[in-house]
């Protein structure tokens, strides 16, 4: 069972249940994130093979919860080995220049691709269609249309942008452009434009794990793509839980200085 919502707001519930993402898996330079790991640590992972559903496809659905970091708090944490971020002269301007009260999460906006939210998710697979469920920020949502259509010429810039999936072998591959340039990647500020693409791979190693490694393309702020990993921890006997940001928030008044992690 999770802790209850003792206070509304990104910042309080962030403190409290970030650290039991490290238990799991704290990518390299994560620093020390376990000062709160007793209030609500991460469950011992499930134990056994992957689910499969009747065709034979591995089956990605449940409940899942951010097991490190890396997009939550900055994405350079979650760098495959031998990969830089490089930014734009223009960008680093940006990135150096915002304040920790400017963030659109912790504003209770949605927190874009490929940033989480340090909340449980629900993946809902229809078959033309998978879902992302997000009991934060905003209880909001992500549509992928897994029907073969191809994206739209000229998509209307939207906080998770138009996504189209396919099969590659066991792994959901997540093709996703559209965005607009509202959303932060992390805390520590890291910009993007609205020529921002992502490409997404999901993978369930086990029961209990999902991993997830995103490729970030976005020249109007990179000078070259990037891929970051993550991996998720499965709550096989919870819910999603009704949860407003803007409802008696009480943290932003509380922020000052840069943009930085907690």
């Amino acid at each position: 069972m999770r802790i209850p919502r003792l206070a509304s707001g990104p910042l309080l519930l962030a403190a409290i249940l970030w650290p039991g993402f490290a238990a799991a898996q704290t990518p390299s330079g994560a620093g020390d994130v376990n000062s709160f790991a007793n209030l609500n640590p991460l469950p011992p992972a499930a134990t056994g093979p992957a689910p499969r559903l009747p065709g034979g496809k591995v089956d990605l659905s449940g409940l899942w919860r951010p097991a490190d970091v890396s997009l939550i708090e900055d994405i350079s944490l979650g760098l495959k080995q031998g990969e830089t971020i490089s930014l734009t002269p223009d960008a680093l301007k940006i990135k150096q220049a915002r304040k920790a009260t400017e963030d659109p999460e912790v504003n209770c906006l949605p927190t874009g691709v490929p940033r989480l939210a340090p909340y449980p998710w629900r993946i809902v697979d229809s078959g033309e269609r998978i879902f992302f469920l997000f009991e934060g920020n905003v209880h909001s949502y992500r549509q992928i249309f897994m029907d073969g259509r191809k994206h739209p010429e000229d998509p209307d810039p939207t906080w998770y942008g138009h996504s189209v999936g396919r099969w590659d072998g066991d792994t959901l591959v997540v093709d996703t452009v559209g965005f607009n340039d509202k959303f932060w990647f992390d805390f520590v500020g890291h910009p993007h434009t609205e020529r921002l693409h992502t490409i997404e791979r999901y993978s369930r190693p086990s029961l209990g794990t999902l991993v997830e490694e995103v490729t970030i393309d976005d020249p109007g702020a990179y000078t070259h793509a990037f891929t970051i990993g993550s991996s998720h921890r499965l709550l096989p006997h919870d819910e999603l839980m009704e949860y407003v940001c803007n409802e008696n928030e009480k943290d932003r008044r509380h922020l000052s200085g840069p943009a930085q992690r907690p």
